[in-house]
């Protein structure tokens, strides 16, 4: 297939099928002898997390594991993988699976032994700073979708029980020491999910193109992040077992997540109010929501997506690629709005304040007001 490669951008990346049979040699190179994996619930039963384990053991690194994890994770979550952690006196994390399990594996990683509360440590400002540096495990990644690339990513997104919102925790130290990119680890995925994941990789790929700030590498990165999507999430939707696709998705899902250092935007301040209130897929809800938000940021982004278009090969510039986003919708069975996910008109004016909450707010490249904000919310609903 020739898709294998070694990348040190933005951390070490080992990209292939088959490559997590290194995953007992790359946790020994970071230093790691009594690893945790985290995982979520659906995964734990499944082969490929039986085969992970089995990889650790025969390294001589154990086989232990922690899977209470939520779709959406929550501090409650921590604090039990914490508890574990602790007690198996292990020494490093491997995050193994979706975005849940990475957010969570990088959280316990970052927690292991604080000065300050995880709260303390959200996306604000320099609050990073806080931290002890010293204590954070290290971290192996291990992707088992093709979506939110947390596996290249310096945050985790954690639920506060309390107040239903997600918070972006921060830390340089949170980029994982080594990644494995196996595309064969997303071959057993549902096709609901292979479709939420891929529409996450398009929706950050689109949403940091279209943000005003200035980053002209996230910028390129997430252009061609577009046409991998595109070019290949309807053929790993169709034929789960076409690795070519497969890889390319998950490395599609990777640069969405060095391109969104660029800004996100509508889609994501919308659909993370969403998520912690109803608990849906958030790659699903960044879909539900895409078309609307195009719509609503027109004024400020149709130049650069008609140029994306050309690119793209997709005929009529802003109006066509908007058409093309609402075919790919239809064929993968994304929702036609909020409204077919449970959301109720009764909760907009909550979700609203959500959504203006949400650091994502900052990159889209039309202001957000909470006026445009309930209008929007509206139009998706």
């Amino acid at each position: 297939m020739g898709l294998t490669a070694n990348w040190s951008y933005p951390t070490a990346i080992k990209f292939g099928a088959g490559r997590i049979s290194e995953l007992g040699a790359q946790c020994k190179v970071v230093g790691m002898k009594n690893p945790l994996l985290v995982t979520d619930r659906a995964l734990a039963s499944l082969p490929i997390t039986a085969q992970a384990l089995d990889i650790l053991e025969a390294a001589g690194l154990g086989r232990a594991m922690f899977s209470e994890v939520d779709a959406n994770p929550t501090e409650a979550n921590m604090t039990a993988g914490l508890a574990v952690y602790r007690a198996g006196g292990h020494d490093g994390v491997v995050a193994f699976g979706g975005g849940s399990a990475l957010d969570l594996g990088k959280m316990i990683a970052l927690m292991v032994d604080q000065p300050v509360g995880v709260w303390d440590l959200e996306d604000i400002g320099d609050w990073w700073t806080r931290a002890n540096p010293d204590t954070i495990a290290p971290i192996i990644a291990v992707p088992t979708t093709a979506g939110t690339g947390s596996e290249v990513g310096r945050a985790g997104v954690l639920t506060d029980s309390a107040t239903h919102r997600k918070k972006i925790i921060f830390h340089p130290k949170l980029m994982p020491a080594v990644t494995i990119c196996d595309p064969e680890l997303t071959v057993g995925m549902p096709a609901f999910i292979t479709a939420g994941t891929g529409m996450d990789a398009l929706a950050h790929c689109l949403e940091a193109y279209c943000s005003p700030h200035y980053h002209p590498m996230s910028h390129g990165i997430a252009l061609e992040g577009m046409r991998l999507v595109l070019e290949n999430l309807p053929r790993a939707y169709a034929t789960p077992d076409d690795l070519e696709a497969r890889a390319n998705m998950m490395a599609a899902a990777a640069m969405g997540a060095v391109a969104f250092q660029k800004g996100l935007g509508a889609i994501h301040s919308l659909s993370h109010p969403v998520g912690a209130v109803y608990n849906t897929h958030h790659g699903t809800t960044n879909a539900v929501v895409m078309p609307m938000v195009l719509a609503f940021n027109r004024s400020a982004i149709e130049a650069r997506i008609d140029r994306a278009a050309a690119y793209l090969g997709i005929a009529g510039g802003f109006e066509g690629f908007v058409a093309h986003i609402l075919e790919l919708r239809r064929a993968l069975g994304i929702p036609a709005n909020l409204g077919a996910m449970g959301v109720e008109a009764a909760r907009l004016d909550a979700l609203t304040e959500m959504a203006l909450l949400d650091p994502s707010c900052g990159g889209n490249p039309i202001e957000m007001t909470r006026e445009n904000t309930r209008a929007l919310f509206e139009a998706c609903l």
